[in-house]
């Protein structure tokens, strides 16, 4: 049988980590959200994702990197996200509602994550959490252009707190929304958000 070309065999190891190290990042976010940052050992990463704790660090240089690599990922992904979602809209209409759809969905997929970032962001080294809030920062003002685009009589100081308070009040969700089903209520939950946000951003 012809051995696979090199480049496949290296495809197939590189998907093969890339598995293993978002089945470690899942396993952070939830640990985390559970006990805290400090609460969790390399060995209960492992163990939640199936490695022993040293191979843990096949992927990741120790703890910090984990949470460094939850956060900065996720922050990296909500930004290209938003971008995406405001450069493929037909109007600043269509462009806030789709980021509020695009946080929305976020916020019931992502519970764990959420909780990490309100509680362990500090736990960042600093260069790792100032890398974070830029990427935060740079996503809050997607959402500010869009909205000021929608409403140029408005102040942009105002249209900030705006769009802060909407993130406010959908990133609440994880904090208050235990028990929501998966079925009617999720879809209930989701709709009930998206209206109340887009009222925030525009009464």
């Amino acid at each position: 049988m012809e051995a696979l070309p090199t480049e496949d065999r290296v495809t197939g190891r590189s998907i093969a980590k890339a598995t293993r190290r978002a089945a470690l990042l899942d396993a952070a976010a939830q640990l985390f959200a559970e006990r805290g940052y400090n609460g969790v050992s390399i060995e209960d990463l492992g163990a939640a994702a199936g490695v022993s704790g040293p191979a843990v660090y096949r992927h990741f240089t120790g703890k910090p990197s984990v949470l460094s690599s939850l956060l900065t990922g996720v922050s990296e992904d909500l930004l290209e996200g938003g971008r995406a979602v405001a450069d493929s809209a037909p109007s600043q209409e269509e462009a806030l509602r789709g980021l509020i759809r695009f946080q929305v969905e976020f916020a019931l997929r992502h519970a764990d994550v959420i909780r990490v970032q309100d509680r362990d962001l500090g736990s960042l080294a600093h260069d790792d959490e100032r890398a974070v809030r830029s990427l935060q920062r740079s996503y809050v003002q997607v959402w500010v252009d869009e909205l000021a685009a929608y409403r140029p009589d408005s102040e942009r100081s105002l249209l900030r707190r705006r769009v802060h308070a909407v993130f406010g009040l959908i990133n609440s969700t994880p904090h208050t929304a235990h028990g929501t089903g998966t079925g009617r209520e999720l879809g209930a939950l989701r709709d009930l958000l998206q209206d109340m946000a887009w009222a925030a951003l525009t009464v």
